[in-house]
């Protein structure tokens, strides 16, 4: 990355002259050459002739007859996106988010791994109880990136690295968090269906740099999974943030110089983020916390949904349901 490739030597040459990209890079007619060479169609013919029938182990495989995917329940790999059930076709303003709890509470530098990790799965972990209760033995557990398109699995493989420190469940790692108001400390996983049953929304506070590393679209789709309505953070990556708001999940972010430490904010109060259909990019929003003791704080943070098309995206409830209304209002 150091070397200008157009003006400096790539090395010296046996003569002692310096070598330059230009010296060894290949002509148009010599490219041309060698691409007439590899293609040659009896060459193609005997690598790709009969692949219809050369590999009895993939044509053993039972077909369908049907124009569209035949969803197995059965299946531990493949299961259809819980996305798309029961969506109206009309868009409901967006509404406040009123006394949520947090399920999760970190520090900085907070990856997509983190959330949503790809590597083994822990046969203790929520989704390790899973596959062994659909009769999946251990070594056929394979990793959570050859499951991704079971969101059975993936979603309670959310925020499950064994490397993860919810500051909600002091001195663990992994998947644990504290429930409220019962003070028991459960799964990740448990306390979401809990705050469910309950009707209770649930938020993420953070740190710095939330949603940093690679652009795992897991890491916002599990998180709107376990009913996460926002995330409050002191910065977000970019990419994780539009993936966010892509799965109607609000993104905010806390005034420079504030965090959870300098708001006094534990993660035992119920929060409500005074946010409505009004909502303009980058505005400021009110957060109202109120601890078990009823003493109220109040604190501003910005909305990160950054432009118009956003709020749109944010409105319809994500990208996907966008998408879909558009594609059934156009056809």
């Amino acid at each position: 990355m150091n070397v200008n490739l157009d003006s400096q030597p790539l090395g010296t040459g046996k003569d002692g002259k310096p070598v330059y990209l230009k010296d060894i890079w290949p002509s148009k007619e010599e490219i041309d050459e060698y691409v007439a060479k590899a293609m040659d169609r009896k060459s193609f013919q005997e690598s790709y002739g009969g692949i219809e029938t050369s590999n009895p182990q993939w044509n053993a495989i039972e077909l369908s007859s049907s124009e569209v995917y035949d969803w197995k329940e059965e299946s531990t790999y493949i299961q259809e996106p819980p996305f798309f059930v029961d969506m109206s076709t009309e868009v409901s303003p967006i509404q406040p988010v009123e006394d949520a709890r947090v399920l999760v509470k970190v520090g900085d530098s907070v990856t997509t791994d983190h959330i949503s990790p790809a590597g083994v799965i822990d046969p203790a972990s929520p989704a390790g109880k899973y596959l062994k209760g659909q009769g999946v033995g251990y070594f056929d557990f394979n990793s959570y990136g050859s499951r991704r398109g079971n969101d059975r699995v993936m979603t309670r493989g959310t925020f499950a690295n064994i490397r993860l420190r919810n500051q909600l469940a002091p001195g663990t790692e992994g998947s644990w968090t504290t429930h409220f108001p019962s003070g028991e400390q459960v799964s990740i996983f448990e306390a979401s269906r809990r705050y469910k049953e309950e009707a209770t929304p649930s938020i993420v506070l953070a740190g710095k740099d939330y949603g940093m590393g690679s652009s795992r679209d897991w890491a916002a789709k599990g998180v709107y999974l376990l009913g996460v309505k926002a995330v409050i953070a002191e910065s977000f990556e970019r990419i994780h943030r539009s993936n966010l708001i892509g799965m109607g999940v609000l993104p905010l972010m806390y005034k420079k110089g504030e965090n959870a430490e300098s708001l006094g904010l534990s993660g035992n109060e119920q929060f409500s983020i005074h946010v409505d259909d009004s909502v303009t990019p980058k505005q400021d929003i009110t957060v109202t916390a109120v601890d078990p003791s009823g003493d109220k704080k109040e604190f501003t943070v910005t909305c990160r949904i950054d432009s118009s098309v956003e709020v749109e995206y944010f409105r319809n409830g994500g990208i996907l349901h966008t998408v879909l209304r558009n594609f059934v209002k156009n056809s």
